[in-house]
């Protein structure tokens, strides 16, 4: 007969928890089945596809940071980012796939967000995972209805005149947020200035840490 652990310790001295396990959903069944014919008939193999998992997990904003960094110190590399951000940043070494990039660059007088209202398109190459907030219904919804609530929520409040525009990404198309550049940040170089941009502030809903 099954006993009640919630107020119990395991032996390991921590509480039990109760488990999350639950039936796979008609996806996960599908990704597992497409996988085991991949391998089954020598496409690839699981070495290889736990490589390209570990790869992918191993993504991080610091990525991005170094593709705002060198836009906010390189004006040659800005003007090609803003004009084609897929290019420019492949031309840094980083594999964004076949997908389309679109950099956007807040200022003084316009501030951008970015939000996936379908599902949590994201940009994974230069962010790596996407924050559980990013995914959650609540701001998928409530970020195109009242964006400067949401920013709110965030600590970043916004100048009546700053106009806020909100960009939804899609199943072929990401996007970057270009932070604004702190000021007093002239003479730094851009290993020093990728450490002042964060992850929230390439999503919009953050800003640029002050040096």
């Amino acid at each position: 007969m099954p006993h009640d652990h919630h107020d119990h310790l395991s032996p390991s001295g921590h509480p039990y928890r109760a488990d999350d396990d639950t039936s796979l959903s008609y996806w996960q069944t599908m990704e597992i089945a497409v996988r085991e014919l991949l391998v089954e008939n020598g496409v690839t193999t699981a070495a290889e596809i736990a490589v390209q998992i570990e790869t992918m997990d191993a993504r991080n904003p610091s990525n991005g940071a170094k593709v705002v960094a060198r836009a906010w110190a390189d004006p040659a590399f800005h003007a090609a980012l803003m004009d084609n951000a897929g290019d420019a940043t492949r031309d840094m070494g980083f594999d964004i796939g076949p997908l389309k990039l679109i950099a956007v660059e807040n200022t003084a007088d316009v501030h951008n967000m970015i939000v996936c209202t379908l599902c949590s398109c994201y940009p994974r190459n230069l962010l790596g995972l996407p924050p559980d907030w990013y995914k959650s219904r609540a701001y998928r919804s409530r970020t195109v209805r009242e964006p400067r609530s949401v920013l709110a929520e965030f600590g970043v409040n916004l100048a009546d005149t700053t106009q806020v525009r909100v960009h939804d990404s899609t199943a072929d198309m990401r996007y970057i947020v270009i932070p604004a550049r702190p000021q007093g940040t002239e003479n730094m170089s851009q290993t020093e200035l990728a450490a002042l941009v964060t992850r929230d502030s390439m999503i919009g809903t953050g800003v640029a840490k002050t040096p």
